[in-house]
Formats: C-alpha cells, sequence, structure tokens
C-alpha cells in the first residue's frame, strides 16, 4: 500500500494502533545478534507453534478484527549477559537464559494463565525481579534511542508506525521549512554520538547552506571498536528509526540520496536495514514526490570489508565512491565536498536515531536530558570484567560509578575494579579516581579520554594495562591504513617497544621514548584516527607508570599477566619428588631425583605452565 497524503497516513496509524491492541499478549523473542546465537529462533518458533497447538490465535501480521497472541522476533534487550531472553507484555515479565525445553512451560504458565515462571526470572543474592522494569540493570537506563530495540517487532513497518513511528518526518514535511528543522536540531544541542561530538544542527546547516543541486545524507554504521556494538543493535532492532533519522536530514538539507554504511560483518543488521528500506518503498516513504510534497530520497546500503579507518568520515566517503578506504587532508570538510566532492551529511547511527524524539518532543525537551551542553542520551556497550554485561543507555553526565556497580553489577567474582578503556582504540583507560566523572563530551575531553562510540571495557585488579596498552596499540598498527607516516611508522615503533616491554626486554629509556613518540603522532598524523592512535598508552602511562616501571625495572609483571617476565619455580617443603612435572616438561627443564625435591632450570623453561597443571601436590607456583 503507498500512502500518497498525511491524511491517509493518519489513517494508516490509527489502524496500526488498533492492531497492536488486539494483541492482548506480546511475546518479544529476543532476536539480536547475540541471543540468536544462542538460539533465540528456535524458541521463537517452538512457542509460535505450541500456541497454535493450544488452539489459541497467533497474530504475526498484527491484524486489527481479532484478539491474538503476538509473537516477535525483536531486537536486542540489551542485558546481553542473560541471553536469550523473552518479554512478555502486557506483564512486563523478563525471563533470561531461556531453553528450548522451557517453552512449554512459558506457554501454560504465563500465556495460557497469565501467570509468571519464576525460575526463568533473573535473581540475585536470593531476590526475584518480576518485571524487567524492576531489574537493577535496567532500572538505572533511561531508553529513548534504544526504547523500540526489544519492544517491537524488528521487521515490521506497520508495527513501528503503531508506536509513533514516521510521525516525526510527517510533521516535518507538512509544517515546518527545512531551516526550521534544522535549527530545531541546533537548539536542541545534539552532538554526535560517533566519537567527535560535533554538533549535529550545525553540520546540517553548513550542508543546507551549500549551493548544489546534488547533496548526500551518509549513515556511519561501520562501528570498528573493539567491544562495541550499539549501532549494530540499533540498525538490527529498529532500523525503521534510522531511516526516519536520515530522511529528516535529507529534507533538512535538500538531499535526495541516502547511503548507510555498515560493514559486511553485520549481517543480521544489512538484512533487517534492506527489509526496511523495501517496507519504506513500498508505502511511499521512500522514493519519488514521498506523499505528494515533491520531496524525494531515497536510501542504499554500501558493505563496508571491515577496516577501521572507514570510520573515519573521508575514507568512508571514499569507500562507498568505490575506492581504497583512506582519509584526505582537510578543508575541504565533508560538509563542502563529501561524497563524490557534492555536500554530504555525514553521521553515525545513534545520531541519526535521535533525530525523531528531537522532533517529536521538541529541543526544550531533549535539553532538559543530561547536562546543557552535552544533552540526551549515550548508548554503550558495557563488557569486560563486570557481572552484567550488555548494551545500555543512560543520559549524558551519568557517572562511571553508577555504570559499573548499579548497571554493572560490580566486578565480577568480587574483585577490585582497576580500569575502564572507553572510547575505544580512541580512547583512553580510566581508574578509580574517574568513577564519579560524568560521562559528557567536554568532561572526558579534560582528562584526556573521550567517548567515542560508546564502548566501555570494565578491567579488574588482575589485568595487566602495559598489555592492555600492547593489544590497543597492535589493533591500530593493524588498521592503520599507512597514508601517513607518523601513523604508519609511529605506530609501528610504538608497537615494538611495548612488545619489547611485556617480553621483559624493555628499559626507562623506552617509556620516554614512547611518550615522545605519542606526541609526534598526536600533532602531525593526517586523520583523528591517527591522532588519537596513541591515547592507550599515553593514559596508562599516566595512570599506572608504576607497572610500567616493574616490568623495566624489576623485570616482573605484578599481575602476571605477562608470560615472559613470570617464573615458576618448585617450593621444595611441598615437593615430594613424584617427577610428574618433569615428566610433562616439553622441553626438560625441570631437573631432580625420585623422592627429593626437584628444580627448574630458568634459563630453559618457556613458562608453559605445564607441570602447575601436572603438580598433585600444589608445590611449583608463578612468581
Amino acid at each position: 500500500m503507498i500512502i500518497k497524503e498525511r491524511n491517509q497516513f493518519e489513517e494508516f496509524s490509527a489502524a496500526a494502533e488498533k492492531a497492536l491492541e488486539n494483541q492482548r499478549i506480546r511475546v518479544l523473542v529476543c532476536a539480536g545478534t547475540g541471543c540468536v546465537a544462542g538460539g533465540s529462533i528456535e524458541i521463537y518458533n517452538i512457542i509460535k507453534q505450541m500456541i497454535e497447538d493450544n488452539g489459541l490465535l497467533v497474530d504475526l501480521e498484527m491484524t486489527e478484527e481479532k484478539e491474538g497472541i503476538g509473537v516477535k522476533k525483536s531486537g536486542c534487550h540489551g542485558f546481553c549477559e542473560m541471553g536469550p531472553l523473552v518479554r512478555i507484555e502486557p506483564f512486563n515479565y523478563l525471563y533470561v537464559k531461556v531453553a528450548p525445553q522451557d517453552c512449554e512451560e512459558i506457554v501454560e504458565k504465563t500465556l495460557i494463565k497469565g501467570g509468571p515462571v519464576e525460575r526463568l526470572m533473573y535473581s540475585f543474592e536470593g531476590q526475584v525481579y518480576k518485571t524487567q522494569e524492576a531489574i537493577p540493570f535496567y532500572k538505572k537506563q533511561t531508553r529513548m534511542v534504544l526504547e523500540h530495540c526489544g519492544s517491537i517487532d524488528a521487521e515490521s513497518f506497520r508495527e513501528y508506525v503503531a508506536k509513533g513511528g514516521y510521525k516525526a518526518f510527517t510533521k516535518v514535511l507538512y509544517e515546518m521549512t527545512p531551516d526550521q528543522v534544522c535549527k530545531t536540531i541546533t537548539d536542541s544541542n545534539l552532538r554526535g554520538r560517533g566519537g567527535g561530538g560535533y554538533p549535529a544542527g550545525r553540520k546540517w546547516s553548513q550542508v543546507l547552506a551549500q549551493n548544489s543541486d546534488v547533496k548526500y545524507v551518509v549513515c556511519n554504521g561501520d562501528e570498528g571498536d573493539p567491544g562495541a556494538f550499539m549501532d549494530r543493535s540499533v540498525m538490527e532492532g529498529d532500523p525503521h528509526g534510522v531511516i526516519e533519522g536520515m530522511l529528516i536530514a535529507g529534507y533538512a538539507t535538500k538531499s535526495t540520496e541516502g547511503y548507510i554504511y555498515v560493514r559486511a560483518e553485520y549481517p543480521l543488521a544489512v538484512e533487517r536495514l534492506r527489509i526496511a528500506i523495501e517496507q519504506a518503498r513500498e508505502h511511499g516513504f521512500l522514493g519519488e514526490n514521498i506523499l505528494n510534497t515533491g520531496f524525494s530520497f531515497d536510501i542504499q546500503i554500501n558493505k563496508g570489508a571491515g577496516a577501521f579507518v572507514c570510520g573515519e568520515g573521508s575514507a568512508l566517503t571514499a569507500s562507498i565512491e568505490g575506492e581504497r578506504g583512506m582519509p584526505r587532508v582537510k578543508p575541504p570538510r565533508t560538509v563542502e565536498k563529501g561524497l563524490w566532492e557534492k555536500p554530504t551529511v555525514l553521521n553515525n547511527v545513534e545520531t541519526f536515531a535521535n533525530v525523531p524524539l528531537i522532533i517529536n518532543h521538541g529541543s526544550e525537551w531533549y535539553k532538559s536530558i543530561g547536562p546543557e551542553k552535552s544533552p540526551g542520551t549515550k548508548a554503550f556497550a558495557l563488557t569486560g570484567n563486570v557481572n552484567n554485561t550488555g548494551l545500555i543507555e543512560v543520559p549524558m553526565g551519568t557517572t562511571l560509578r553508577e555504570i559499573i556497580f548499579d548497571i554493572g553489577g560490580g566486578i565480577q567474582k568480587g574483585k577490585k575494579f582497576k580500569s575502564v578503556q572507553i572510547g575505544g582504540p580512541s580512547g583512553g583507560c580510566l581508574t578509580d579516581e574517574h568513577l564519579d566523572l560524568p560521562l559528557d563530551f567536554d568532561s572526558l575531553k579534560k582528562v584526556g579520554a573521550m567517548i567515542g562510540s560508546g564502548g566501555l571495557v570494565v578491567m579488574d585488579e588482575d589485568t595487566c594495562m602495559v598489555e592492555v596498552a600492547r593489544y590497543f596499540m597492535n589493533f591500530t598498527q593493524n588498521e592503520s591504513c599507512g597514508k601517513c607516516v607518523p601513523c604508519r611508522e609511529g605506530t609501528k615503533r610504538m608497537l615494538e617497544i611495548l612488545e619489547r616491554i611485556v617480553a621483559g626486554k624493555g628499559s626507562v629509556a623506552d617509556l620516554e621514548i614512547l611518550e615522545e613518540l605519542a606526541e609526534t603522532i598526536s600533532s602531525t598524523a593526517l586523520c583523528g584516527l591517527g591522532k588519537s592512535a596513541a591515547s592507550p598508552v599515553v593514559s596508562t602511562l599516566k595512570y599506572f607508570k608504576d607497572e610500567y616501571l616493574a616490568h623495566v625495572v624489576d623485570k616482573k609483571c605484578p599481575t602476571r599477566t605477562c608470560k615472559a617476565l613470570n617464573s615458576f619455580v618448585i617450593k621444595k617443603e611441598n615437593c615430594k619428588g613424584c617427577s610428574k612435572c618433569a615428566r610433562v616438561c616439553p622441553i626438560g627443564a625441570i631437573e631432580g631425583k625420585i623422592k627429593e625435591p626437584y628444580s627448574i632450570k630458568q634459563s630453559k623453561c618457556i613458562k608453559c605452565g605445564a607441570c602447575v597443571e601436572a603438580c598433585p601436590f600444589s608445590a611449583i607456583e608463578e612468581v
């Protein structure tokens, strides 16, 4: 059905809302990437079949004539640690770690009798949380961008409309001029969620002001940071929200073509976006003369090969053009000469997903959430040594303490918090002295870190910060496009030094060289990714200098992570002379006589740890 007028859309929307109401019970099975990998599609199929077997109406397509049970494949619910997840509305039950054998009990007790299956509900320290909203992981979140992720059918245009979708777009088409839209986004202080935090409204206004017959809107869904999956989850769970934001940007800047650049490693996101684009075209929301207003706009998907550098704007547009993804010298900026040297709006997935909210509720409402200069919310991927991992959304200005200990449930196994890597390879490591720091663009910049796209990797007391710096430098060096010497050669030299240090061959002079290289790369690299490549090293040197000194002076790794710096010794008082350790040693480094204490020849030991596992008397320890 092609919708041609605003009143026709309003009728369609009202009918969709009525159909949604007729789903007296809704079963939302998480079909985000994590839960799909855990078997959620099998759970979806079993529940659907069991409902039919019990003679109940399964409503998959939102028919408005009859009441039924809606069974949906939703996007990511966020609580990835507990997947596969199944949410049951209107009870708001959230069942965690659901297995196929649990489906019969869910259908019998909840869908037929309306009661809970408590054994499948989240519990902590003996307390069972019967509703999703009561679970501490969700309680302190403010889910705005993620509101539809986990609460609607991710592949239904009609359900998105029933939840208020495309109302913002029709509003700007019929009630606002492009200038007014740009002003609204500017007044909201929405800042780009891709890492830089550049004001979105200012960027849109700059593109609108360009005198060009062709302009483009590009959505950056590349998301290459290790441990980050915010944009992926939004594209999988609320693809129409991204499309609506791009449509509004297209109207605001007088653009007619849009591109969504997604890494090919996100096949589910690509498929959900493809379905959503086709549905939008079928209903007249993409294509020529949308809603008979004269505005034309269409979107296509470009799959990237997974290069981290293609998260940088000019490298991304080069990749869409079919060229090798490499940054270029600026100016001119992307807003002046972007895709095919035409004015281009380039924002990331989360930024576009915020736009319909601002249009529907107003800029003042948006500014009331979070700090004045960094308003709104931010989605984070919370991973690492924290009890509750997953996708979260909190107001800007929320502290690390609230995220890690209230939402995340604290550090695993009761260990001490040590650090959190924020902003991916371009960010830095923060410590316990930063736990009460508000997370916003300006506060993080002051301590040498950045929000980036939103990855949060939590580390406990057993984490070696030198190895963390080496890991991120290895990632950055591998992902360097090689165009500029500072990044190509500088990161290589820094990685070589860090590898020497963790191998026990570093010196104090190496630390000085690391700092000099970091300063040089930061001030001379071509693009933003290159300029921030040394950030993990700089921050760990600043806050964990003692660990570096232990590696280069004492030749010890305090956390015993760097095996080359550790030694295995046999405690003579515990050794019974059974020879089991000597028999498993692959290179014959253990010597001794039966029934007498054995010893390890340190010059030969390769530190494989086989002897530790073989010893039945716990006589061998790592020091």
